[in-house]
């Protein structure tokens, strides 16, 4: 499939700058772009920084043109590029609701008329799934589980028992809902596992990452709260309660009982010590090992965190540290100069 660049631009309501005589077959980062691509430069203060490579055009900002591309401008071109992207390269059709023969559902699990069950699934007793759903195949789902309307379980998710998940909520490939919490107590010189007598609840609108994992709650549930995105491989462990949405970068690691407001943000990396609360709107910045409880709105940094201006103005003093010891080394060289020359100083009364 070809499209001419001016037939592109008038689709997306954009401007053409340029030869719109162009043929576009297909679309592509800067960088990666092959004859025929339409590429995308989304920040004009640096494109002239970058090869556009062999593009045949781009997509970019009001009142900018690479002098080498025809160009069509947009207000927004991450959105713009987004369609051209699905124009040539257009999503899968997601699978025709029905129920695999190869799917292993108990008796009294209860599944809506309009759910797509793929193969190699297993559903145990009491499961409950809402209209809509989607079970990828290779999904385990424990006896007493619920899922709600539009839910999406990619391939090889596991909801242990109870697991209970909202409406609209997509959990990716590889993750689990529900395993015990690493919980023990010594007995006899011996580590024994806690109560294991929670589970896992999911809000609506909650996006779970690949090979994330959610420990159930001691006694009742581990709580994620309604629009939260989480990442790939991220840890919660058992008791938190994740406030609404937040964002939960790769690799972040949540201690048990930990408790977040709403709309906070953990980038990548981030650990949280047990049983600490991170206010409304805070930002835990890369790396942030948490310690203590963070006030709503704080921007946090460094290991163990502190605010993000303390943190900046210590790194910047550590920066500093060489040229520091060179101007200690020299003001040592030269008061032992000042001694011998006028007689003082520790040795002098020797």
């Amino acid at each position: 499939m070809a499209r001419t660049l001016a037939d592109i631009a008038a689709w997306l309501g954009g401007t053409l700058v340029g030869d719109g005589t162009v043929l576009i077959t297909g679309a592509a980062p800067l960088g990666s772009a092959k004859p025929g691509d339409l590429t995308l430069i989304d920040e004009s203060e640096k494109a002239h920084r970058r090869s556009t490579g062999n593009a045949a055009a781009a997509i970019a900002p009001r009142n900018y043109a690479p002098r080498d591309l025809p160009t069509v401008q947009v207000d927004n071109p991450h959105a713009a590029f987004a369609q051209v992207v699905a124009l040539f390269r257009p999503p899968l059709a997601p699978p025709s609701p029905g129920i695999s023969p190869q799917a292993h559902i108990a008796p009294s699990a209860r599944i809506a008329p309009d759910v797509t069950i793929l193969s190699g699934v297993t559903i145990g007793d009491d499961v409950t799934i809402g209209r809509g759903s989607v079970i990828h195949a290779g999904c385990h789902i424990f006896p007493g589980c619920s899922l709600g309307e539009n839910v999406t379980l990619f391939p090889n998710v596991v909801l242990y028992e109870h697991t209970a998940i909202g409406a609209r909520v997509i959990v990716h490939a590889g993750a689990v809902l529900g395993a015990y919490g690493f919980g023990y107590k010594l007995h006899g010189g011996k580590y024994q596992l806690s109560a294991q007598l929670g589970y896992v609840e999911i809000a609506d609108d909650v996006e779970i990452g690949a090979c994330s994992t959610i420990d159930r709650g001691t006694y009742g549930p581990t709580i994620v709260g309604e629009g939260t995105k989480i990442d790939n491989q991220v840890m919660i462990a058992h008791n938190c309660r994740i406030g609404r949405h937040n964002i939960i970068c790769s690799q972040v690691g949540i201690a048990g009982s930990t408790t977040t407001g709403d709309y906070v943000i953990m980038a990548g990396q981030v650990g949280v010590r047990d049983h600490v609360h991170i206010g409304d709107r805070a930002v835990l910045c890369g790396k942030s090992g948490v310690t203590n409880d963070v006030r709503a709105g704080e921007q946090m940094l460094g290991n163990p965190a502190t605010p993000l201006r303390d943190e900046k103005l210590k790194q910047a003093v550590l920066n500093r540290l060489p040229e520091m010891r060179k101007q200690f080394k020299e003001f040592e060289r030269t008061l032992a100069r000042f001694e011998r020359q006028f007689g003082c100083g520790p040795g002098a009364a020797a």
